[in-house]
């Protein structure tokens, strides 16, 4: 191993041990387990020397007795984010942990669980490392998005994974243009785009058949989605680059942006969307055993082994 990589895993290991943990948990029927295992954490966290506390969403939704801590209190005092549930509820606590500057670990209680590493029935073994600074940091960026027009801004939201532009209650193909850096890419007239981080290509992206990109690339992928030109493909840019999509005029109803799913908005023929990067990046912790090619290897069913 050369010095620099030596050096590299050394930055990652023997960090700040955390003084307040905060658990992000949200209600869903479908899946029981997440109260389970919120109750068998909160049993964990509580022999430790740490301040448990929980976000709003997570008292909004569960029956436990522990005290809440205020979104603008978070960040202050070495604090770490503990999400118990799927992507989609690490995606909700991504955009409220960049706003504090606060890291974030997940406990995978969803289906595939590309940003929730640790197992449920590991929480005690990974958890006792981590509190003790024993794990890898990694920044994620994501993508800011923002519906205007001449005159107003209609709408600015966030995404760790993708944002994309939909038909909302259109039933045609939609028309738009894409402009990267004020030069014009193409014109599309498609069911809509896909613009994802290397994060999100693993998501709705890796579906409407783009690339999958490792994590720590610097880039944004573009999907058309189903579009009416057979030679229109995912491009991938540089994260740096601005993004402009220009609806046009001749769409006969309005048509939908969404951030990761989450958050989504109306946007009007003739107005634009602007999608760049963040300036805040997201801090993702993952134990120190933590491989990103093993995580691709079994949740998307590759074979590791070679078959003779």
């Amino acid at each position: 191993m050369n010095e620099k990589k030596h050096q590299e895993q050394q930055t990652l290991k023997n960090k700040v041990k955390f003084k307040r943990i905060v658990l992000y948990a949200r209600q869903h029927r479908a899946n029981p387990g997440v109260n389970e295992t919120l109750c068998r954490l909160i049993d964990f966290l509580e022999q430790q020397e740490v301040q448990v506390y929980q976000d709003i969403d997570t008292a909004s939704g569960f029956d436990v007795n522990i005290p809440i801590l205020a979104r603008e209190d978070m960040g202050k005092k070495n604090d770490l984010i503990i999400v118990i549930g799927g992507d989609g509820s690490l995606l909700s606590a991504a955009r409220m942990a960049i706003k504090v500057d606060t890291p974030v670990i997940g406990i995978n209680r969803g289906r595939l669980g590309f940003l929730t590493d640790i197992l449920p029935h590991e929480l005690e073994k990974q958890l006792d490392a981590v509190l003790r600074g024993d794990y890898e940091e990694e920044k994620r960026f994501l993508l800011h998005t923002r519906i205007y027009d001449k005159d107003h801004t209609y709408f600015e939201g966030d995404a760790l994974n993708d944002v994309v532009l939909g038909r909302g209650n259109e039933t045609h193909l939609i028309e738009f243009s894409v402009l990267v850096n004020q030069q014009l890419v193409s014109h599309y007239r498609s069911d809509g785009m896909i613009l994802s981080t290397p994060t999100g290509s693993t998501a709705y992206a890796l579906s409407a058949g783009g690339p999958i990109m490792h994590p720590q690339l610097n880039a944004i992928v573009l999907v058309p989605m189903f579009s009416h030109s057979l030679s229109s493909r995912p491009l991938v840019i540089d994260a740096e680059a601005k993004i402009e999509l220009h609806i046009s005029h001749f769409n006969e109803a309005d048509l939908r942006v969404s951030c990761d799913g989450h958050e989504s908005r109306m946007v009007k023929p003739g107005q634009k969307v602007a999608i760049q990067k963040n300036g805040n990046q997201l801090r993702l912790l993952h134990p120190l055993d933590y491989h990103y090619y093993d995580t691709l290897r079994s949740k998307l069913g590759w074979e590791s082994k070679h078959q003779g």
